[in-house]
C-alpha cells in the first residue's frame, strides 16, 4: 500500500517519491510471494513499483535536461562575456 501512496505521490506531487515507490514495490512483492499465500495485495505492490519506475525515469529526465539547460545557460553567458 505505501508503494502504491508513494509512486501516485511521485507521479502527481513530488518526483522524489518515486525511488522509494520503486524500492517499497519490490520488497512488498518479494513478501508477498514469500508468505506463501498469507499476505495480499501483490497487485498494489506491483502497480507502486511501476509507477515508481515511471515516476524514477521522468525525474532523472528532468534532471538531465535541467543540468544540459544549466550547462547550456552557462556556456552562453560565458561566450558573450
Amino acid at each position: 500500500m505505501l508503494a502504491l501512496v508513494f509512486g501516485i505521490l511521485g507521479l502527481l506531487v513530488c518526483g522524489i517519491f518515486a525511488p522509494f515507490a520503486w524500492v517499497y514495490g519490490k520488497r512488498a512483492e518479494e513478501a508477498v510471494d514469500a508468505s506463501g499465500g498469507a499476505y495480499a495485495g501483490r497487485d498494489m505492490a506491483t502497480a507502486g513499483k511501476i509507477l515508481g519506475i515511471v515516476g524514477s525515469v521522468i525525474l532523472a529526465l528532468g534532471l538531465l535536461i535541467g543540468v544540459v539547460v544549466l550547462i547550456v545557460l552557462i556556456a552562453g553567458s560565458a561566450a558573450s562575456a
